[in-house]
């Protein structure tokens, strides 16, 4: 799933998808005392988003991929350093010119439902994915592919027209069943909502509306998890989910920067919970619906960024506990262009802008043109209060330089299916979770607008089109941080997001749960060996 980590809209903050912990990161609380691993007990994760469907393919919010995640496996992931090493593949070699790349896969490999593992899952999917019958958003890396084949059951061997530097990792997505879905369509397959996976649990349960269960897989290849049971709880409210967690119906949720900063500083919680705290992957962003005349003006995108300041976002929303965004690669990354000359938070040029693009002042401070005021709605997902209270504090700002803006709140599942893939929208606030490769071609190149597709907005710049093809088709760190360096100038200055801010991750884990480890990859990465001591267990 590594490749589709950078497509995942937020519909929550979780621990186990968020990533990026530096070596440094600050771990708000020592881990408890070591104790001796047992096996047993559940672990229940709060979420506020419900999963849509549990074939990964078919996703593209987060959801639904940190539950798929649990079930399926790649041909490779990345390891608590960040670095690319093999999953359902035992090894893997690269060719020189690395347009060949060769998979070793495991041989002791089995679905949940007892089915061997070979290289036929692998050749399905592959298949599956480019099909143009395939309603999924992440087909373009595939689309690099001259031929898959399988010279031996457990071999698979790759072949590119061309270098594509996302290649190797790419490989990260899930591998399906080819036994339970050949010959089918996919979008009818009851995996939707009863999946069968090869990864460390198996689903056991879908409860609409409430819970997820999975059950340790016990042949699980790298050898069984400690915990018997994962359950997704759907608590479609940070206020609600903290009350559970502090009763004990949750073990672990992402903490808002209020809960974390004020609402969990007693030495109750800190005896019953680790907190955790450091630079997420994620950024958060206003997308403009760039179909909508207002829109379209570019003088309009960049009077809105003039006009928030992103800096009273940090400390009114985060409490501190973030930073600017000013681009679609965050700070840390090789690719991230910290020079970038982002519009500053000035009011005056924001109404300076508006003049220029016709709007006058008009009744009650609201700016109007050809009689019509300047409004529109800005939607996000419900549940995610730090969003609201971000929404609300732009809308302030805005109304300060006459634009009246109105807020919608809309359930998540609702919010894809009705407003994002029909492009039913003015304005969006959302995240993006960004991958460890900076190729941000299904997000940004014209060509991925299509309903589904992940450029909702219908961003169109022939320039930023061919960075992103000059970028993903050279392994030459120099010449892809040219062009990832000039791409995030161009959205810098045509504004099609406003981005706002980078926020610190700050999961929270009961701590009765022992063996969590943080890495630069986060605290998910070994979740097998997360254990509860005998002891302790509550379920």
């Amino acid at each position: 799933m590594i490749r589709q980590a950078q497509l995942w809209m937020l519909a929550c903050c979780c621990g186990l998808v968020l990533s990026g912990c530096k070596p440094e990161q600050r771990v708000s609380q020592p881990l408890a005392t070591a104790a001796v691993p047992a096996y047993g007990d559940t672990l229940v994760e709060g979420t506020i988003g419900e999963a849509s469907t549990l074939l990964p393919i078919l996703a593209s919010d987060s959801a639904s991929h940190s539950v798929a995640g649990q079930i399926y496996n790649g041909l490779v992931k990345y390891d608590k350093d960040l670095r690319l090493v093999g999953d359902l593949a035992q090894s893997f070699t690269v060719a020189d010119d690395g347009l060949t790349i060769t998979f070793r896969l495991r041989r002791n490999v089995r679905w949940h439902d007892g089915a061997p593992f070979t290289a036929r899952d692998v050749l399905y999917t592959y298949r599956v994915i480019i099909d143009p019958a395939t309603p999924t958003a992440y087909s373009e890396d595939f689309k690099q592919v001259a031929s898959v084949t399988a010279p031996e059951p457990f071999t698979v061997v790759v072949r590119y027209r061309s270098p594509f530097a996302p290649a190797l990792a790419s490989w990260g997505t899930a591998i399906l069943p080819a036994h339970l879905l050949e010959g089918q369509e996919i979008t009818k397959s009851p995996l939707a909502r009863q999946p069968v996976g090869t990864g460390p649990f198996r689903f056991k349960e879908w409860v609409a509306g409430q819970k997820i269960v999975l059950e340790a897989n016990p042949d699980y290849f790298e050898g069984r998890p400690y915990l018997d049971r994962y359950v997704y709880r759907v608590i479609p409210d940070t206020s609600t989910m903290y009350m559970e967690l502090k009763a004990g119906g949750v073990d672990m949720m992402g903490l808002t920067p209020v809960q974390h900063a004020r609402q969990t500083d007693t030495s109750r919680f800190r005896g019953a919970f680790n907190k955790y705290r450091y630079p997420s992957n994620s950024y958060l962003y206003l997308g403009y619906n760039l179909r909508h005349p207002l829109f379209k003006d570019i003088r309009i995108r960049r009077a809105m960024t003039a006009a928030i300041n992103k800096d009273e976002l940090i400390q009114g929303v985060l409490f501190g506990m973030g930073q600017k965004a000013h681009g679609p690669i965050v700070p840390g990354r090789w690719a991230h262009h910290g020079a970038v000359k982002d519009i500053p938070y000035d009011p005056v040029y924001a109404r300076q802008l508006l003049a220029e693009a016709g709007w006058r002042p008009g009744q009650g401070g609201i700016l109007h043109k050809d009689g019509k005021p300047l409004q529109f709605t800005i939607l996000t997902n419900q549940g995610n209060q730090q969003r609201l209270m971000t929404a609300q504090i732009i809308q302030q700002r805005l109304l300060q330089v006459g634009i009246d803006v109105r807020i919608r709140v809309v359930e998540w599942a609702a919010f894809l299916k009705e407003f994002i893939d029909k492009g039913n929208f003015e304005v969006v606030l959302l995240a993006w979770m960004t991958s460890q490769d900076p190729d941000m071609y299904d997000i940004w190149h014209s060509s991925k607008t299509k309903p589904g597709e992940l450029n909702f907005i219908g961003y169109h710049n022939p320039e930023v089109d061919r960075l992103l093809e000059e970028g993903r088709s050279t392994f030459a760190i120099d010449k892809r941080k040219k062009a990832y360096f000039r791409i995030q100038e161009i959205l810098a200055e045509e504004q099609p997001y406003t981005f706002l801010y980078v926020p610190d991750a700050l999961p929270v884990v009961s701590a009765r749960i022992r063996g969590i480890e943080p890495a630069p990859a986060g605290i998910g990465h070994n979740l097998i060996r997360w254990y509860v001591p005998k002891q302790e267990q509550r379920y």
